[in-house]
């Protein structure tokens, strides 16, 4: 079934409708791509903070913060949803015509995946415009394989009984699964009157053609100071059983293309908890490895920009990054480079000290996810700590430590 689009995304006074962001690999809320160099995620008043008194020394290493839009559920007479982001909220009239011509929807089409004929065939995404964003995203016929844990809430997304790919497609499996959970928790209290507010950040891959991803979880602790005594008790737990504890990092998910199949691999927080140090390590080899040969090009790019990020934590006293991550992107294809359109629209921010984003073409090193980050003059610091975050400082200098020694130790 071919369904027809005909929403003007380009028309900032209709409803804008979002597509789950395809190259999300970890973090369980749900990304949305709002428009090509443009992605949102459901709004935490603390992250939000953050971002607007961002130390001007971080923002080489942030996303660029775009500010926040109102996001309203829309049911259609079957009861499908749909998420609209609405530019202008008084555009009601736009944004119902919006909803009624998107006929079939983002919660209609997880809801078929998931019962076609029992083989867990992944949602095909028939609008037009997702379409277009997947070619657009995976140039070169790349497709993403799924290699991931067996896991019952997420073994039905992702792969067979028997652990077999059920299917080769150009997106990734966890971002699906986010956004699948992500509308179960929002459709158990719809209300279509109610507006949700969502972040507007910087499309941090938008710039490649296969975009490699590796998502870090940075630091020794991840519960946050408003944490509950349970929470608390089941986050210091996973630290302590996997290489949170014994190198201040673990592994929340990564995507790596393969030049030699012409595939992703992907892997998630599952497979992340259950490393070891050398399991870690080489999880990092995995992640430079484009199937016909290590990525020694990448190496002391990545080193460079883990060591000026290093040295900007150390002197941010009293901030503590609580259950961030730190997210690792290169160009998989060697031939592609950046976008020409991506460099041209972020020129003003080249050429200051401290813009977003780095300088080499071929990595990209950001922090992300600051919902639990706390510092001294934030209006949610509940608890006052001197000096700089020394487990996230633990887990950057032996991240540098091991990947200094993929190349010597192959």
């Amino acid at each position: 079934m071919v369904v027809q689009n005909n929403l003007d995304l380009g028309d900032p006074r209709k409803g804008i409708l979002l597509e789950p962001f395809i190259h999300q690999v970890g973090g369980h809320m749900s990304m949305m791509k709002y428009d090509d160099s443009t992605v949102c995620k459901p709004l935490v008043s603390q992250e939000q903070w953050f971002y607007e008194s961002l130390p001007s020394a971080m923002k080489r290493f942030t996303p660029q913060y775009k500010g926040i839009i109102s996001v309203h559920l829309k049911k259609d007479s079957m009861g499908n949803l749909s998420l609209i982001a609405c530019p202008q909220t008084d555009r009601r009239s736009s944004l119902d015509k919006a909803s009624k011509e998107c006929s079939m929807t983002i919660w209609q089409k997880l809801n078929q995946a998931n019962s076609s004929n029992g083989d867990h065939t992944f949602v095909k995404w028939n609008h037009d415009q997702l379409s277009n964003t997947i070619k657009d995203s995976c140039q070169e016929k790349a497709i993403l394989q799924a290699d991931l844990q067996h896991r019952r809430d997420v073994s039905s997304l992702m792969e067979k009984d028997n652990g077999n790919q059920t299917e080769k497609n150009s997106y990734n499996p966890w971002g699906l699964h986010c956004h699948k959970e992500h509308l179960n928790r929002m459709s158990s209290k719809y209300n279509e009157n109610k507006p949700h507010q969502f972040l507007l950040l910087e499309n941090l891959v938008s710039k490649y053609k296969c975009p490699c991803i590796l998502d870090l979880k940075m630091g020794t602790r991840q519960h946050g100071d408003d944490a509950s005594e349970e929470k608390k008790a089941r986050q210091i737990k996973k630290c302590e059983q996997s290489t949170s504890a014994s190198l201040g990092v673990r592994i929340c998910g990564m995507q790596v293309y393969q030049a030699d199949t012409d595939q992703y691999i992907c892997k998630d927080k599952y497979y992340g908890r259950k490393l070891s140090p050398e399991g870690f390590r080489q999880a990092i080899y995995q992640f430079l490895h484009n199937g016909n040969h290590f990525r020694t090009d990448l190496v002391e790019p990545i080193l460079s920009q883990l060591k000026a990020l290093l040295s900007i934590i150390k002197k941010q006293s009293t901030y503590r990054f609580y259950s961030s991550s730190l997210l690792i992107n290169y160009e998989g294809l060697e031939k592609a480079t950046p976008s020409d359109n991506y460099s041209q629209g972020h020129s003003q921010h080249t050429s200051s000290p401290t813009s977003h984003g780095n300088s080499h073409p071929k990595v990209d090193v950001r922090m992300i996810d600051f919902a639990h980050t706390t510092y001294k003059g934030s209006q949610y610091n509940q608890t006052s700590y001197d000096g700089p975050d020394h487990g996230y400082i633990f887990g950057l200098e032996n991240l540098i430590k091991i990947v200094q020694s993929i190349p010597a130790g192959e």
